[in-house]
């Protein structure tokens, strides 16, 4: 997946629990990566597999971007503008969500994870007070514009943006142009998504997910203006 991975316990790990959330990491990197020339997913995006004779999981990942496909209105799609199938789109967010069970399997309740900006939290600090996220000003690296304190409803913070990558995400329309979107949402897959389809959609597709699950957005436009739900505000 390129991209680096913190995990921060609140007390000592337990026994095979960093160990475990490694391979979890590693085995979805071969499979999905499109680095490597000899993972499946590379060969699912150069035509050489077709989808439907692909393993299951991998079909079971197609068929779950395909879902979020039709529910954002095409703003999220595994397809490249060629047609090819590329899955980066939802892979990190289930491989941070899977980390997560596996973290729960091996009785740690108190830890945040974070994987490329996008974060996983459980529990508390070792203080007992929430985890916090801090969101980054798109116009200065440097400097924190927000932050967001997570909770049992909203554990999973994610952002999407192309000041650091570049322009990564296919957009459906330049009209409404947005630079940075951070979604807050009760799993890092739907924040993770969602993040992604509102800075290819825009204003349309931020007020479209704000009617269909429960979020906590602060997106920033190219002309500088944030549209911000109340959590941002205080």
């Amino acid at each position: 997946m390129g991209t680096a991975v913190s995990l921060v316990f609140a007390v000592e790990a337990p026994a095979g629990a960093i160990a475990a959330v490694e391979n979890v990491f590693r085995a979805l990197d071969d499979q999905f990566s499109l680095y490597k020339p000899e993972s499946e997913a590379t060969s699912v995006a150069r035509g050489v597999v077709p989808i439907a004779q692909t393993s299951r999981r991998m079909r079971d990942t197609y068929d779950l971007a395909e879902r979020w496909r039709s529910a954002t209105s095409g703003a999220f799609t595994p397809h490249r503008p060629d047609g090819s199938i590329d899955l980066s789109g939802v892979v990190k967010a289930i491989a941070i969500d899977e980390a997560g069970s596996t973290l729960r399997a091996h009785g740690a309740a108190d830890w945040c994870l974070n994987a490329g900006g996008d974060v996983l939290s459980s529990g508390t600090q070792a203080d007992g007070m929430p985890w916090v996220v801090g969101v980054v000003d798109p116009t200065d690296r440097g400097r924190l514009l927000t932050q967001f304190t997570c909770s049992t409803a909203y554990p999973a913070v994610a952002t999407s943006g192309v000041t650091e990558r570049g322009e990564h995400v296919w957009r459906q329309d330049d009209a409404d142009r947005l630079v940075q979107v951070t979604v807050v949402a009760g799993d890092i897959v739907t924040a993770d998504v969602l993040a992604t389809a509102i800075l290819s959609g825009g204003r349309t597709v931020l007020d479209l997910a704000l009617t269909r699950w429960p979020l906590e957005v602060i997106a920033a436009s190219a002309s500088g203006d944030y549209y911000t739900t109340p959590a941002f505000r205080q």
